[in-house]
């Protein structure tokens, strides 16, 4: 025992408890801006622990630096079923496999941070892109505050796959302006911070929901409850770009029932909004009055809408 832990009356186990409470990380870093955001582009390679997006599911759709992180992985810390075994058969062979499912933090951090301290090349395996309901800020976090430097390999998100099945854009001239990320209430958020029915209600946006699939047809009851349009267009593509992808279109009206036949519960992207059809959309400005502008007025600083 150190002479710090005696005057503390702390064990060794409690001293480790204590660096790794996950909280006093999150709590030690805020405010401060980390200088690496000045010193490395996504992309970069990097010191210290990658937190890689898988992508959505197909492997192809793994990025080229994911890809190469991983072949060189001793162990590979992954999202559990969430990450397709197709994945980590193809690119994750020689290394260590760790499903990340039932583990918390308390688990996950010194699993992590001891493999790589004992100088294995350690890699963290997020479904999607981690930056999107991937709760990995809270482990970098936890990892820095225990001397582990981390970073973020981004991946593609769900939301893109499932529009790339759809054929359309979720952004789409003067159809869908804007794009909202969100997910419906439940165990994890209250009921004000369900902001779905406002996004509907702007009519320009495409609503893309996380984490809804079990709730979509209580979600579809409120949107009718607050006076929506009926026949607006949602789709729910379980499982995007898998094997056994499923695409379930219908109206806010339809598509509850629709997905409860089918029998998901979990794993399909649900999209709103009439980006959806990719129908009824007006030709870009990139391709017409705007490109044809740019190359009279020879100022090409300016950027098109799409």
């Amino acid at each position: 025992m150190s002479g710090d832990d005696a005057a503390h009356g702390e064990t060794p186990d409690a001293a480790d408890e204590r660096e790794t409470d996950p909280q006093d990380a999150i709590d030690a870093v805020a405010g401060d801006r980390d200088p690496r955001v000045y010193e490395h582009s996504a992309g970069d390679d990097q010191e210290g622990i990658p937190f890689v997006g898988a992508g959505p599911g197909n492997p192809r759709l793994l990025t080229v630096a994911g890809r190469d992180l991983l072949a060189d992985a001793d162990l590979v810390v992954h999202a559990g079923s969430l990450v397709n075994s197709e994945l980590l058969d193809e690119y994750c062979a020689d290394a260590e496999t760790v499903s990340s499912i039932g583990k918390d933090l308390e688990e996950l951090i010194p699993l992590m941070r001891d493999a790589y301290e004992a100088g294995d090349t350690v890699v963290r395996l997020h479904s999607g892109d981690p930056a999107i309901y991937g709760a990995a800020l809270e482990q970098m976090d936890a990892l820095e505050h225990e001397g582990v430097p981390t970073y973020i390999v981004p991946g593609v998100t769900s939301a893109f796959a499932a529009s790339a099945t759809m054929r359309t854009q979720l952004t789409l001239n003067e159809v869908a302006n804007h794009v909202a990320f969100t997910r419906p209430q439940g165990k994890t958020l209250d009921a004000d911070e369900d902001h779905i029915s406002e996004f509907v209600g702007m009519g320009d946006v495409t609503t893309c929901i996380y984490l809804g699939t079990h709730a979509v047809s209580e979600t579809m009851d409120r949107l009718l409850a607050d006076g929506h349009d009926p026949e607006t267009p949602v789709a729910a593509v379980y499982h995007a770009s898998w094997p056994d992808e499923d695409v379930i279109e219908g109206t806010i009206a339809t598509i509850g029932e629709k997905l409860e036949d089918a029998g998901y519960r979990a794993s399909a992207m649900v999209v709103i909004g009439d980006a959806v059809g990719g129908d009824d959309y007006e030709r870009s400005y990139l391709y017409g009055d705007w490109a044809n502008r740019g190359r009279d007025s020879g100022d090409s600083s300016q950027e098109a809408d799409d």
